[in-house]
C-alpha cells in the first residue's frame, strides 16, 4: 500500500497547506470529467483518500502513528466487521483526548452603506475558549491525568470471542478511560474536566465590500476550541444587507429616484444630492421624461474582491403641480398657444411609472 505522502507527492513535514495545493494540482489531472482511463480513477480515489486523511490534524496523527493503512480491506478487517476489534491482538495505541472543536456560525447585520467600501466592526461572540484555570489540561492545578489501572495506559483491552475460526482475540476501546490511556483523578472545577469553558469573546472582523445578504466569510480558528484545549474550529459569519428607504441595489450599481420639477425636466439642471458615500451632481438634461434613468458612472458599489465600482442610477420622476396661482396659470397658457400642441389621443395602454423604471434599469444594465 503506497504512502499517503507519497501518494500526494509531498514530504512528511508538509503543511496542511502544501498539501492542498498538491491535491487540488492531482485532482485537477485525475479527475474522471478531465481525464476517463481507468488508471485515472483509481488515482483519483488514492489521491482523494490520501487528502482525506492528511488535511484532517487527529486522522494524520493517527496515520502518521502507524493507524489507517489506506483502509484495503485486508484478512484482519473481515475478522474486525465481525467482532468489532482488531484481529490478532493488534494495538493502535490510547485515542488523543485533545479534539478539533465545532465550528461555529453567526449573522450580522449590515447598513448598505458599509456594503460600498466594507468596514471592520467589532463582534460577539458566544463560543468555546480554553479554560484558564487548567489551560487546558482538564486537571485541577497542581495534579496531572494518571495511567489507566484497567487496561496500562494502551486505551484497549483485549477480549477472546469463540468462532468458527477459533478463538479470536480483539481490542476494544476501554471501558474505564474511554480509550484515553489515562484517567483524570483530579478534574478541574471550573471546567468540570473538559479542559474549555464557554465564554463571549469579542472579536475585530473585515466585512468586504460589495457583499450581499446571504455571503458567508469563514475564519479559520475563529470556532470553537476543542476539548482537552484541542485546535479550533472555523467560525462563519453569514451576513445580512439592511433595507435603506432611499437606494437599493441591483449587484453593484444603486439604485434610486430623483423627483424633477416640470420646470428643471423642460430646461434642464445641475443639482447637488447626497449619495451614501458623499454628494453627487445630478445633472438632468432637458426634456428628460419620468422613467429616463440618469447613469452617474462609478458611484455605486466596490465588487467583493476588486477595486473597481458600479454606478448610480437615478430615475427621474417629473412631477406636476397641481396648485398655480394666477400668473403661473397664465404664463403657462401663454407656452400652450406658443406650442400649439396637439390634443391628446387614445393609444395601446402604458404601464406605469414604476414599471417603466424597472424596465429601464435592467436595459442600462
Amino acid at each position: 500500500m503506497a504512502d499517503h505522502y507519497e501518494t500526494l507527492g509531498v514530504s512528511r513535514e508538509a503543511s496542511i497547506d502544501e498539501i492542498k495545493k498538491a491535491y487540488r494540482q492531482l485532482a485537477r489531472e485525475l479527475h474522471p470529467d478531465v481525464n476517463p482511463s481507468e488508471d485515472a480513477s483509481e488515482r483519483f480515489k488514492s489521491v482523494t483518500h490520501a487528502y482525506d486523511v492528511l488535511s484532517d490534524p487527529n486522522e494524520r496523527q493517527r496515520y502518521d502513528m502507524g493507524g489507517d493503512q489506506g483502509g484495503a480491506g485486508g484478512f484482519g478487517d473481515i475478522f474486525e466487521t465481525f467482532f468489532g476489534g482488531g484481529f490478532g491482538g493488534g494495538q493502535r495505541g490510547p485515542r488523543a483526548r485533545a479534539e478539533r472543536g465545532d465550528d461555529a456560525m453567526i449573522r450580522v447585520d449590515v447598513e448598505l452603506s458599509e456594503v460600498i467600501f466594507g468596514v471592520q466592526r467589532e463582534i460577539a461572540v458566544n463560543t468555546a475558549v480554553l479554560c484558564g484555570t487548567c489551560s487546558g489540561s482538564c486537571c485541577q492545578p497542581g495534579t496531572s491525568p494518571a495511567t489507566c489501572d484497567v487496561c496500562g495506559g494502551v486505551g484497549q483491552v483485549q477480549r477472546q470471542v469463540r468462532s468458527l475460526f477459533g478463538n479470536v482475540v480483539t481490542m476494544h476501546p476501554c471501558g474505564s478511560c474511554s480509550g484515553y490511556g489515562t484517567v483524570i483523578p483530579h478534574p478541574c472545577v471550573e471546567c468540570g474536566g473538559k479542559g474549555r469553558v464557554r465564554e463571549r469573546r469579542t472579536m475585530n472582523i473585515d466585512i468586504p465590500s460589495g457583499i450581499d445578504t446571504g455571503t458567508r466569510l469563514q475564519m479559520r480558528g475563529g470556532g470553537e476550541v476543542g476539548p482537552a484545549g484541542g485546535p479550533n474550529g472555523d467560525l462563519f459569519i453569514e451576513f445580512r444587507v439592511m433595507h435603506h428607504d432611499v437606494f437599493s441595489r441591483d449587484g453593484n450599481d444603486l439604485l434610486a429616484t430623483a423627483q424633477v420639477s416640470m420646470t428643471d425636466a423642460i430646461l434642464g439642471a445641475e443639482n447637488t444630492v447626497a449619495a451614501l458615500d458623499g454628494d453627487v451632481q445630478l445633472e438632468v438634461p432637458a426634456g428628460v421624461q419620468s422613467g429616463d434613468v440618469i447613469t452617474i458612472r462609478g458611484r455605486g458599489i466596490q465588487a467583493l474582491r476588486s477595486t473597481t465600482r458600479g454606478d448610480l442610477k437615478v430615475a427621474v420622476q417629473v412631477v406636476t403641480p397641481t396648485k398655480l396661482a394666477g400668473r403661473e396659470k397664465d404664463l403657462v397658457r401663454q407656452l400652450a398657444a406658443l406650442r400649439k400642441e396637439e390634443p391628446p389621443t387614445l393609444g395601446e395602454f402604458q404601464q406605469g411609472l414604476f414599471g417603466k423604471i424597472r424596465d429601464r434599469f435592467f436595459r442600462q444594465g
